[in-house]
């Protein structure tokens, strides 16, 4: 279930280029209000400019200089499994708050903004699965599965197991910018290559 990450760091100073390639099991993206999925990722694979305190350190002239980075998939995986990252810290509060953000999902996903390195960048995936958080923060709250079996969506909640009509997906979405909002959230998203 592992892919290929690769992340470049261009040095602007001395114009050189690194790069290093990592295996993950899961891609970890920020969510932002009222957004999708398609976004998240595209932000993923935005160019971020490295300098102040997030300077770069470069082992070849044993300093730190400015920079700009830029991940990228550079292999996708056959089953593809989407960390949002609900919880975030906020200093002004000392402590994480979750974002409930709305981020919408689609059934099926391409990654053609991400992945355009990529051998098989044209790869189509359905969504299988997903992880859900009820409540309000990281240390309250509970987890349930959404899970695609037989052509039916299935609610695991503990012991209970219910029907899920494809149309309810929208109370997985997220709710608004509230902080405090007691709400049910997507965490993990999980898709699975139609071409398995």
């Amino acid at each position: 279930m592992n892919f290929t990450k690769k992340g470049n760091t261009d040095r602007l100073k001395n114009f050189g280029v690194s790069s290093k390639d990592e295996n993950f099991l899961d891609l970890s993206i920020d969510v932002e209000e009222n957004t999708s999925i398609t976004t998240c990722l595209r932000v993923f694979s935005n160019i971020e400019t490295l300098s102040g305190e997030s300077k770069y350190y470069c082992e070849i002239c044993s300093s730190k200089q400015e920079a700009t980075k830029r991940m990228r998939i550079k292999k996708l995986p056959r089953i593809l499994a989407l960390h949002l990252k609900r919880f975030k810290y906020f200093e002004v509060f000392k402590q994480y708050k979750k974002l409930s953000y709305r981020v919408v999902f689609p059934f099926e996903l391409r990654l053609l903004n991400t992945s355009e390195d990529c051998t098989n960048s044209d790869r189509i995936y359905d969504l299988v699965s997903l992880v859900v958080h009820c409540g309000i923060g990281p240390n309250r709250g509970h987890y349930i599965a959404v899970v695609k079996r037989d052509g039916s969506w299935l609610v695991f909640d503990d012991e209970t197991v219910d029907r899920l009509d494809p149309s309810n997906f929208e109370e997985f979405y997220g709710v608004s910018h509230d902080l405090g909002r007691q709400s049910e959230t997507s965490y993990i998203l999980f898709y699975e290559s139609r071409d398995v």
